[in-house]
């Protein structure tokens, strides 16, 4: 039995609760998934003793940063995890001075949200690309310019860093993390655990089609909204959403717009790609069903789709991300 990993995740006043807990509840289930002990998981903060999380919930810590930088232990993956203690200087100096020394003792380096900014301030992420938290990300941009921001990712990995958006992100990382480790059935065993829909690829967007639109003000036209994910299939004209409201399809292309920032065409096409994206991750249905499947009536359209919105094909994109059928 090989020896477990030592997973260091680095906190301090101001973490955001669920950056802490979803990935360490992860990498601990994967003891569990594999029968062995898999994983060690430390938690560190400037100067250990108890942290208190930014919803006011005290956390005790198990050691300090400097005991775990001069111990000389081999740290597998150190993750520092993000909060608002971020952006309080105090907070996140003392955080800083500690990770070069704890980062030359790790195989590989990881963060959630704006725990990057973090590790761009110690020069961790210097040429290389990372992600953040999208309300973060210009920030991480413009104060750390050799830094390859790519802000539309669920996690990005780039050789021994690894990155990921915000809150919820950090599960996927995680899962990834584990993949890595140990394979997809055990990712996959583990997403199924956490109820987790699908485990998406780092190459995701952050945002789902319904969250990138406003939800409408109109109470006709946000129900329309709502029950368009289901119903991707039937007549989805302007005129026939129009009718479902109740209004004539000019004022409800107009209203459509102006309170939800698109197009009625554009969000049902958004929701089209991703459903279909869904279902190119997930089963081995030919790209010509799974277009019927989202309300076209040919594989070709949906090819002509997903170059306008992905610049890839659902044939590149199945084999990037797919995780195979669901068991």
């Amino acid at each position: 039995m090989s020896a477990p990993r030592t997973v260091v995740l680095v906190v301090y006043d101001g973490i955001q609760l669920i950056e802490l807990a979803g990935p360490m509840d992860v990498i601990g289930a994967a003891n569990t998934a594999t029968g062995t002990t898999a994983y060690r998981l430390l938690t560190a903060s400037p100067r250990g003793g108890v942290v208190t999380a930014d919803g006011g919930l005290p956390v005790q810590v198990g050691h300090s940063l400097r005991e775990i930088a001069s111990g000389g232990e081999e740290i597998d993956t150190l993750i520092v995890i993000g909060g608002t203690g971020v952006f309080e200087p105090a907070v996140s100096a003392e955080v800083v001075r500690e990770l070069p020394a704890l980062a030359r003792h790790s195989r590989r380096v990881a963060s959630v949200c704006a725990g990057s900014l973090l590790l761009a301030a110690a020069g961790l992420l210097d040429g290389h690309r990372a992600t953040t938290h999208w309300d973060a990300a210009r920030l991480l941009a413009e104060r750390f310019p050799r830094v390859l921001v790519e802000p539309d990712r669920i996690y990005v990995r780039d050789r021994d860093r690894w990155t990921s958006a915000g809150v919820t992100a950090g599960i996927d990382l995680a899962l990834a993390l584990v993949e890595d480790d140990h394979g997809s059935e055990v990712a996959q065993l583990i997403a199924r655990w956490f109820v987790v829909f699908t485990r998406r690829g780092g190459g995701q967007a952050q945002f789902s089609a319904q969250l990138r639109a406003q939800p409408a003000r109109t109470p006709a036209i946000r129900a329309v909204q709502q029950w368009l994910p289901d119903h991707l299939t039937e007549d989805l004209s302007v005129a026939a959403l129009a009718g479902r409201a109740g209004m004539s399809e000019r004022g409800f292309a107009r209203a459509f717009r102006a309170e939800t920032g698109g197009t009625p065409g554009a969000f049902v096409e958004g929701l089209r790609v991703e459903a279909a994206r869904r279902l190119l991750e997930t089963t081995d249905l030919t790209v010509g069903a799974i277009a019927r499947m989202v309300g076209y009536k040919h594989g070709e359209t949906l090819h002509r789709v997903f170059s306008r919105h992905l610049a890839t094909t659902p044939e590149r994109y199945r084999r990037h991300f797919s995780t195979g059928a669901p068991t």
